[in-house]
């Protein structure tokens, strides 16, 4: 009876540690590709890069980047809807000149420096824009914090997970706020002064203090903020041109919250079971919108299953519409393969023209994706999130439309009905994982069982 149940440990020990390893080993590598993607390529000269012109007579909005990585979509949707609007100047802003990273994989060169920005405006800018920046090391990001702390007293909006950072100096305290559902449950022990709101798209407490939940909820917080302070109708002009479909959000927030449920698990085995993942490049050129572009990263490479690859035809600054500085990885001559190569933007067709020259006199092959040109009357993340669940299935499609807590329904997604890959491999691993624990098996406990019972017949004999 000892020997059975020794054997059954062995068996469910074998299959715990060799499955176990291999799904943090894959998910930790797919999230740190994601999260904390960082440029290892050389930076290429900066010097000459433009800033936008400073309108002293405009309000000043900053956007901020992080010492480590800044979420692409939190960062583009303050920088690109306030951008819009044509009443503000708007600028990304870092605790130095350096390059930085957002999540997925672009690099973005900042307008100003800390100092530069406060000798810039010999004041508070007018609204301080809190995207989710990593906080792996505190020290990192303690001057970040402390930049916060000396501008307290203007408009603070932070956008999803971004409440990390503003709780993180305390100014939520006694405060209610929303984050990001996935956050939530962590941030809820983490600041527990904190009234966390989990059933609304953004919060308010008061004009100067605003927290979005998940992702897209940024746009209406963001909306709500240029509803206050330049007027409703200056709100619905630039959802309209964006042909954004939740605008009534904007005046009564108030949704059924998220949960964890089983879209969470494929997004964990996804991230651990995907070995051969999908190599989407995506082609910045000048003029192309920031959402547009930071949407195609959003979507695809937080899924677990692709890589994005940012590709230009020049090793200099690409100019986004509204004028921010974004740098690619990977030039026309030195692709890898890839899989797919998706030009975003409304107006890729005009505006990349030179760059879509290039392409095709390197005799590339891959067909080129105009995921948001082609489709001009649909907000942009729709056509994307189809054309993610054609790529891959259901259910992957399914919980990026929740990461990104966007809650319209004029979509449809069609696609198989669960990961057949993730699955697959999965099983393999579990195969592998009882091959072993067999021959353990048979190797040792069994081996050693007929050797017992050899000697006892001896004995006996």
């Amino acid at each position: 009876m000892l020997r059975f149940l020794l054997r059954i440990a062995v068996y469910l020990s074998v299959v715990v540690v060799l499955m176990g390893g291999v799904i943090a080993s894959g998910y930790l590598s797919s999230q740190k590709a994601f999260w904390g993607s960082v440029r290892q390529e050389p930076v290429p000269s900066l010097q000459g890069v433009q800033k936008p012109q400073h309108d002293p007579n405009k309000p000043t909005v900053v956007v901020l980047l992080g010492n480590e990585n800044t979420e692409g979509l939190d960062f583009m949707i303050p920088y690109q809807l306030f951008s819009m609007t044509g009443a503000y100047n708007v600028y990304a802003v870092a605790e130095d000149n350096q390059v930085r990273s957002l999540t997925g994989g672009l690099d973005v060169v900042p307008h100003y420096s800390f100092k530069e920005m406060d000798e810039l405006l010999g004041k508070s800018a007018d609204i301080i824009a809190i995207p989710y920046m990593t906080m792996r090391d505190p020290k990192s990001y303690e001057p970040v914090r402390k930049w916060i702390l000396q501008h307290k007293e203007t408009t603070l909006i932070s956008i999803c997970a971004g409440a990390d950072n503003l709780a993180a100096t305390g100014l939520l305290d006694g405060k209610s706020a929303a984050t990001h559902w996935q956050t939530m449950p962590v941030l809820t022990k983490k600041y527990p002064e904190v009234n966390w709101i989990n059933d609304q798209r953004f919060v308010s407490n008061g004009p100067n203090l605003i927290s979005s939940a998940g992702i897209s909820s940024g746009i209406d917080a963001v909306l709500y903020v240029i509803s206050q302070q330049l007027g409703e109708p200056m709100a619905a002009k630039i959802a309209n041109e964006l042909k954004y479909p939740s605008y009534h959000f904007v005046q009564n927030p108030k949704v059924e919250p998220f949960y964890v449920d089983l879209r969470y698990a494929t997004y964990v085995l996804n991230n651990a079971f995907q070995w051969s993942k999908n190599k989407a490049g995506v082609l910045l050129y000048d003029g192309v919108e920031e959402m547009a572009l930071a949407s195609v990263f959003d979507i695809y490479a937080d899924t677990g299953t692709t890589r994005v690859l940012s590709v230009s035809s020049s090793e200099q600054p690409i100019v986004t519409k509204h004028g921010l500085n974004v740098i690619a990885r990977h030039s026309m001559s030195n692709l890898p393969k890839l899989d797919k190569m998706i030009v975003p933007g409304i107006e890729a067709r005009s505006l990349a023209t030179e760059e879509l020259k290039s392409w095709n006199e390197k005799g590339n092959t891959i067909e080129l994706q105009f995921v948001h040109a082609d489709s001009p009357d649909r907000f942009i993340f729709e056509v994307q999130l189809e054309d993610l669940a054609k790529q891959e299935d259901l259910l992957t499609a399914k919980h990026a439309v929740k990461r990104l807590e966007f809650r319209a329904n004029d979509f449809q997604l069609v696609g198989k009905p669960f990961p057949l890959e993730t699955y697959g491999e999965l099983l393999l691993t579990l195969a592998v994982s009882v091959l072993v624990a067999f021959y353990l098996d048979r190797r040792f406990i069994l081996k050693r069982k007929r050797l017992c019972c050899g000697r006892r017949s001896e004995t006996l004999s």
